[in-house]
């Protein structure tokens, strides 16, 4: 008897022994992941900025597809009062002013109203909006995938910003919906960085108006997202003097037209969506008051960079001179859509037509 009762004193020693080593290893286990952590060390596979980029792709696809999203005008700061939820009914002037977070689901379906109105929303404030850090960049998309209806199966309705090539790293998160008939899919792309490429174009210029009419500039914007046109500038030549147009202000939103005029108010506009008067700042002139050089010119649009001194060239057209081409009274020049600095990629047209789609 005897016997069998130190045995099984040494057993329970023994449990006992093994149950206080696995706490105190478990315990151990818990302080040293808590210390990893709080210093921003990674221990096996987890890296702390590919984590940072997974929360904010999953973070920031939650916001824009569990909800309508939301826009908070500018008054006096940030109108918080006047806040609603039908962003997607004001202007890309008035969402870049004030602050949107953009939504895409109404009675959990993707609303096409609210994809549309994505082309009034630049890259920076959809990332501001959807609480990207500011050393991020993004690119969306929205694809049709699936559809009964002829042409639209791998078709996007949306599909714009950084790409990810310019990223040293990136993370993607997507949720797909089943509507109508139709499978889409949303895919948010977060950037490490990431430089942004966004450009503009000049498609169509008149230097000598007809019937005493306004000179005007025609640009478009290529992009599904919104281009502010701050850092933006028009630089014309002739006749050895030269004049700068450096814009401060206004949005020109996604695929979408901008005339730049020197009459707003006698100003054919076609389908232009955003009309700025040149005129009142001497850069375009009307009538018998010319800004651009009728036998000879040369204008260049120009891009500076936030952190740059020097602007780039984007886009230049030229007339008179070695280049052949010499306007008459009532023709415009037009973009042909292919190089952007040469002169051959320009042609005569005798009948402009502002805030046309080019073909």
């Amino acid at each position: 008897m005897r016997r069998t009762f130190v045995s099984n004193e040494r057993n329970e020693g023994a449990l006992t022994a093994v149950i206080e080593f696995l706490s105190a290893f478990t315990l151990f286990l818990m302080i040293l992941t808590a210390f990893l952590s709080l210093a921003q060390l990674q221990m096996g596979s987890n890296d702390p900025d590919v984590d940072r980029l997974d929360r904010a792709a999953s973070l920031g696809l939650d916001r824009l597809t569990s909800g309508e999203g939301w826009y908070v005008p500018m008054g006096d700061g940030l109108d918080y009062a006047n806040s609603t939820s039908d962003w997607h009914h004001y202007s890309a002037e008035a969402l870049h002013e004030g602050r949107v977070q953009p939504g895409l689901v109404m009675n959990h379906r993707l609303d096409a109203d609210r994809i549309h109105a994505l082309h009034n929303i630049t890259e920076e404030g959809m990332a501001v909006g959807l609480g990207l850090d500011a050393d991020m960049s993004l690119h969306l998309s929205i694809q049709v995938v699936e559809s009964q209806q002829v042409n639209r199966s791998q078709t996007y309705l949306f599909y714009g910003g950084t790409e990810r090539s310019s990223a040293p790293s990136s993370s993607t998160s997507y949720r797909s919906f089943q509507q109508d008939g139709e499978l889409l899919r949303v895919v948010l792309e977060v950037h490490d960085g990431g430089r942004k490429n966004a450009v503009l174009h000049l498609t169509e210029v008149v230097s000598r108006p007809s019937q005493s009419g306004p000179e005007w500039i025609e640009m478009r914007n290529p992009n599904d997202f919104a281009i502010p046109l701050k850092g933006w500038s028009l630089n014309h030549t002739s006749s050895g003097q030269a004049t700068n147009m450096l814009f401060q202000s206004g949005v020109v939103s996604g695929q979408s037209i901008a005339l730049f005029t020197g009459d707003a108010s006698s100003q054919e506009v076609g389908n232009a969506t955003h009309i700025v008067d040149l005129g009142l700042r001497g850069f375009l002139g009307v009538g018998q008051l010319s800004g651009l050089g009728d036998g000879q010119g040369v204008l260049i649009l120009r891009y500076t960079q936030l952190d740059e001194v020097t602007p780039a060239d984007v886009m230049r057209v030229e007339w008179g001179g070695d280049t052949g081409t010499f306007p008459v009274t009532g023709q415009s020049l037009s973009w042909d859509g292919t190089d952007r600095f040469s002169a051959d990629s320009w042609r005569l047209e005798d009948n402009p037509s502002p805030g046309a789609v080019p073909s």
